[in-house]
C-alpha cells in the first residue's frame, strides 16, 4: 500500500463523521448528531487509521518503527486537516443551501 493510497483512505475516514447522520456509519439516532459525538467519532476513527498504518508498515517493512508523542500530535493534526472538507460541507454548505430554500 503506497503513501498516497493511505492518505486517500485517511481522507475518506476523516470525513465520515461529518458526511452522515449515523454513528460510526452503523447506528442511527432519532435526532441529528451533536458536535461532541462527531468529535469522539473522529478520535476513534483516527485510532483505527493508525492501526491501518501500523498494519501496512508491518506488512511492507516487517518492523514497526517506535514513535513518540510528537508523531501522534502531528498525525492527529493532519487527520483534522483532512476532515476540513466534511466540516465545511456540514456546517457551511448545508446551512447555506437551507437558507436559500427558505
Amino acid at each position: 500500500m503506497s503513501a498516497p493510497t493511505l492518505i486517500f483512505i485517511f481522507f475518506i475516514v476523516a470525513n465520515l463523521p461529518w458526511l452522515n447522520e449515523r454513528v460510526f456509519c452503523i447506528y442511527s439516532l432519532r435526532r441529528a448528531k451533536r458536535v461532541i459525538v462527531r468529535l469522539v467519532e473522529t478520535i476513534v476513527l483516527y485510532i483505527i487509521s493508525l492501526l491501518i498504518a501500523v498494519a501496512a508498515e508491518l506488512k511492507f517493512s516487517g518492523d514497526i518503527y517506535p514513535q513518540t508523542w510528537e508523531f501522534f500530535t502531528v498525525t492527529f493534526c493532519m487527520f483534522l486537516v483532512l476532515a476540513v472538507p466534511g466540516v465545511i460541507y456540514r456546517y457551511q454548505w448545508l446551512a447555506m443551501s437551507q437558507q436559500q430554500e427558505n
